[in-house]
């Protein structure tokens, strides 16, 4: 795992390699083992690494990486899981030998030479992002893996092409301009993240999972071009599904998410397995312990509000299956510690309140281990969010009732008081209800596609927030781009996998665990299991009420059924609380009226009206107002506040 950045072009500039070594220096955390620069002043470009070494430890895998022709130089960040068979493949025709050392980045190397970047990227297992230099078309190419584990940043400033793991090493760059761009806030009010291919500064692009890219010279354009599509490949697996027993489907599976775990397992330095008690870490803490004749190290964090602690359920699996177990409790004071270093390490406004436990069970597995396996993935490809269950018997009692009528119907059912819903037997139901009723309450709803896009909302119209925000291009407004699959449910699936997992999970994990040098692994995310998930009919992710019934059946193998079968909780803290309790004279300093009105991005009235109805107890806009919360301590931070 690394960090990697560059630039092309840039008129004036002295002394590249100086520029480019300090781009690197700002992704140092990603990268604390080894730091290098490649300059060629004549074509204009510099490169620049910052190395966490994970495979081959010595020198032979320093970066940036000539190939062995001289024609190519890389900066790569990832891992190349099946990096082994592609060397055997080039050596059997005979294309490489005489190697340097034993690292994937040699490996890519001598791919891309003998076939070119396109085959080597379809032939290649792993999560990663590079940049490329072809010395002798003075081109510069672009990629990155098909889950988007691995960022990367782009994008033209001023006369300077500018390109990086992290936006605060393109940030180092003298061209860098740093525009806010109100569309993407816009979105990001939305999603709670800036999704791909935007980003919160104008001129600069995500590239999109499962693509590459390449600047000619005398070009401006960048298109990526996709190697990938998980469109394409939801289509393909629902036209030709699995059409073995419930059983066989069970042995495929292990069989396929045993190789990649024994696959993501080989590392130079420790490893351990990121424990959080629910079915998809349980599965592959299970498997890494099968094929371990060490006790693995696991890790966990907790929390003081019971409804949100799953560090008892962990603690119980991780005694079963033998492993040596760490955990850690989680505070309000924790949060607060925390908090004012998001800004830096996630470099763009972010907002998911369990990025806060995520970071903090980081850093603890970082004091143990350099690898950490996680069980991201299983909730997208196995059926694992509530709204796959949820939404369909939403739909079928409210799309009986007249359009017209729904907002106004839950909005009654959500004003019931507490105390009379208790009486009924429901004491919960006041603030789910008043939930749905958000959702129904901002726009017309019509069917499944429409709940969707609603339920994955948090902000409906974030254009009457972000003051002269115009909403850009976005997969979520263009139908026409969605996968091609018949079941609604399917569609949600899909769309998640293609936006919510890359966009926002990944990110959170990748800058959590980066911020403090470890590297993450997703044995769920591999492409063979990615694949084969999307051939299953849905009765094997969705079954008997419960989702990810695959997966409950394989874990039933390893771990008994009494320890994890229980409501899926999330990885999340009590963030309604907290605003209303240790996190509120922060919050109330980041929302002042003035303070808003004086920056100019958002309006104060909807921003104090969500507000001030969350601490009366009339709205939970916990989640809404966190993605504002984090945009403010971004600027905060970006201004020097």
């Amino acid at each position: 795992m690394c960090g990697i950045t560059g630039f092309l072009g840039g008129s004036g500039i002295d002394g590249r390699a100086v520029v480019a070594a300090g781009m690197a220096d700002a992704l140092r955390h990603r990268g604390p083992d080894d730091a290098g620069t490649w300059v060629d002043d004549e074509a204009g470009i510099a490169l620049a690494h910052r190395r966490l070494s994970i495979l081959d430890l010595s020198p032979a895998g320093h970066q940036p990486m000539p190939s062995a022709s001289g024609r190519w130089v890389i900066v790569f960040n990832g891992e190349i899981y099946n990096h082994g068979e592609l060397r055997r493949k080039l050596e059997q025709t005979g294309a490489a030998s005489g190697w340097r050392g034993h690292s994937d980045t040699e490996t890519l190397l001598a791919a891309i030479e003998a076939w070119g970047v396109d085959v080597t990227l379809r032939a290649s297992i792993g999560m990663f992002a590079f940049a490329a230099w072809d010395r002798r078309e003075r081109a510069l190419w672009l990629g990155r893996d098909r889950a988007g584990e691995k960022p990367l940043y782009y994008g033209w400033q001023g006369d300077a092409f500018l390109f990086g793991s992290e936006l605060k090493a393109l940030r180092a760059h003298p061209s860098f301009i740093g525009e806010v761009d109100r569309g993407a806030l816009a979105l990001m009010l939305r999603h709670n993240h800036v999704p791909a291919p935007h980003s919160i500064y104008s001129g600069i692009a995500q590239l999109p999972p499962g693509t590459w890219a390449v600047l000619r010279p005398g070009r401006r354009e960048v298109d990526p071009v996709a190697y990938w599509s998980l469109a394409e490949v939801a289509e393909q697996g629902q036209a030709q599904p699995f059409e073995g027993s419930d059983e066989e489907a069970v042995d495929h599976l292990e069989n396929l998410l045993g190789a990649a775990v024994r696959r993501q397992m080989v590392a130079d330095v420790p490893l351990g397995s990121l424990l959080s008690g629910g079915i998809d870490s349980s599965l592959v803490t299970a498997l890494i312990q099968a094929g371990s004749p060490q006790p693995v190290r696991t890790f966990t964090i907790g929390f003081e509000e019971g409804e949100y602690d799953e560090a008892g359920h962990a603690r119980a699996i991780a005694s079963h299956l033998g492993t040596r177990h760490t955990e850690l409790r989680m505070a309000g004071s924790d949060a607060l510690a925390i908090i004012p270093d998001l800004p830096a390490m996630y470099d763009e406004p972010f907002a998911d309140s369990s990025q806060l436990p995520t970071h903090l069970v980081m850093r603890m597995a970082r004091e143990h281990v350099t690898v950490a396996l996680s069980g991201d993935g299983g909730d997208e490809f196995f059926g694992g969010y509530n709204r796959y269950l949820l939404g369909p018997k939403l739909w079928r009692s409210i799309g009986r009732v007249p359009s017209g009528l729904r907002g106004p119907l839950l909005r009654a059912a959500a004003a019931l008081p507490s105390a009379l819903t208790s009486r009924l037997g429901a004491p919960q139901a006041a603030p789910k209800l008043r939930r749905l009723a958000s959702v129904f309450a901002d726009g017309r709803i019509d069917g499944m596609d429409d709940l969707y896009c609603r339920l994955v909302s948090d902000w409906s119209n974030p254009e009457s927030v972000v003051q002269g925000a115009r909403m850009p291009d976005n997969l979520l407004d263009q139908r026409w781009l969605w996968p091609r699959l018949h079941d609604p449910v399917a569609r949600m699936m899909a769309l998640d996998a293609m936006t919510y997992l890359p966009d926002h999970v990944m990110v959170k994990v990748d800058r959590a665990a980066m911020a403090v040098s470890l590297e993450t692994r997703a044995p769920l995310l591999d492409r063979d299991v990615m694949e084969f998930a999307w051939t299953l009919p849905m009765d094997m992710k969705l079954r008997d009420g419960r989702g990810k019934w695959l997966l409950r059946r394989l874990l039933d193998r390893h771990v008994p059924t009494a320890l994890y079968d229980r409501p899926k909780m999330g990885f999340g803290f009590p963030l309604d609380q907290w605003l209303r309790g240790p996190l509120r004279d922060w919050a109330e300093a980041m929302l002042e009226p003035q303070r808003l009105r004086e920056e100019g991005f958002l309006d104060p009235v909807p921003v104090r009206m969500a507000w001030e109805q969350h601490l009366r107890g009339t709205a939970a806009y916990g989640i809404r107002l966190w993605s504002v919360l984090m945009f403010q301590s971004w600027l905060a931070a970006s201004r020097g506040r």
